[in-house]
């Protein structure tokens, strides 16, 4: 599957049982939602799936089954990413051959290894050792918030030209995701991880947003999408700035413990967060449900 169809990819939440075991049932339902709402691509086991709470063996069995189910409602035909990366690069070029054995995964993302913070020169040496041994395209994931350490554009830039290194999650300024742009070769997919940044990066000439918003609101973001895409500038900044505000809301607690809240109140049940993240408290999620209407 080439990721360059897709332009709205959610970052999916893990459905949990109320034993907060994946719940596989909760998990296709979830995936029908998110197809029929506008995602054309799905990234699963991330920050947002909980995927540092996760094990091995339920990330294997959690990719095998968004296969499974992807491929049985649209024969495949929606890219899906899997999270590999940790702060260990042995462990990840490991696990990213694991995954690479799971038909109908097309890609890993590997974001900056947290914790350790490494310098440029290791940033380098990390994502270039794991591409060299990975048998999936890889895209890497800058996100100094939760990492510690910011990877800058010259490094971003050098990486870009690894023919393994397809693309950049990118979380930093306007300033960053323009110079990524116009200086990263021009197959070089570069998607915000930031949802007030969607149609910014559209409009600099970037791949689109991995998202957690379109979970609620993929519907809209599709359509500022095609708004944009037909010259109607007007209508595609209406919808980003209705938006906004509602984006904002969904990180006002720990992540993804309002998206799985506002979930669950629509009646897609994902059931609640693991620990160290809580779910919302009562209060908190009539705020959050005030802030969404």
């Amino acid at each position: 599957m080439n990721l360059a169809s897709a332009h709205l990819i959610t970052a999916m939440v893990t459905p949990f049982d109320d034993q907060q075991h994946i719940d596989f049932h909760r998990l296709e339902q979830l995936i029908e939602h998110l197809l029929a709402t506008g995602t054309d691509g799905l990234l699963v086991g991330g920050t947002t799936g909980e995927g540092p709470t996760l094990s091995i063996a339920e990330k294997r069995d959690l990719y095998t089954q968004t296969a499974r189910i992807v491929a049985g409602i649209v024969a495949g035909r929606v890219p899906i990413i899997a999270n590999t990366g940790t702060n260990d690069t042995a462990a990840t070029i490991h696990f990213t051959h694991i995954v690479s054995q799971i038909e109908g995964i097309d890609a890993a993302l590997v974001v900056v290894p947290p914790y350790n913070k490494p310098n440029q020169t290791g940033m380098m040496a990390h994502f270039t050792a794991i591409a060299e041994k990975s048998d999936l395209p890889i895209i890497i994931y800058n996100i100094p918030g939760r990492v510690g350490v910011k990877m800058t554009v010259t490094t971003i830039l050098t990486l870009a030209h690894n023919p393994n290194i397809i693309g950049i999650k990118q979380c930093g300024s306007d300033e960053e995701l323009a110079a990524i742009v116009e200086k990263a070769p021009k197959d070089f997919l570069v998607y915000t991880g930031e949802d007030a940044q969607s149609l910014t990066t559209l409009v600099l000439g970037g791949q689109g947003t991995i998202s957690v918003a379109s979970h609620l609101f993929g519907n809209e973001m599709a359509t500022m999408r095609r708004a944009l895409n037909h010259g109607d500038i007007t209508q595609a900044g209406q919808i980003q700035r209705r938006l906004m505000p509602k984006m904002a809301a969904l990180f006002t607690q720990p992540s993804p413990a309002p998206v799985k809240a506002a979930l669950n109140a629509q009646h897609w049940l994902v059931g609640s967060t693991r620990l160290p993240i809580l779910p919302l408290t009562t209060n908190e999620q009539s705020q959050l449900l005030n802030s969404l209407k």
